[in-house]
């Protein structure tokens, strides 16, 4: 998870790009870092979720496609 700070910082860079002012380009390195670090997390947190879902259709049966179940069964050998 990403700190507040970091998260706080990403919105302040945010902000200051939209000004006349705009970017150093000190600025748009440590930005594109943090960008790179949250959604490393995003990324990160969603396959997690993605490693326990199952999908069942209307009728019950498990559907969950090929690909994930392939995931979830090399993640529990680990």
């Amino acid at each position: 998870m990403i700190s507040k700070e970091k998260l706080d910082r990403i919105n302040a860079l945010a902000k200051k790009a939209k000004t006349a002012e705009g970017l150093t380009k000190d600025e748009e390195k440590e930005r594109k870092k943090l960008r790179e670090e949250y959604l490393g997390n995003v990324r990160n947190s969603f396959k997690n979720q993605l490693k326990t879902m199952t999908v069942i259709d209307p009728a019950g049966n498990d559907v969950t496609p090929k690909k994930l179940r392939d995931m979830q069964e090399r993640n529990q050998k680990h």
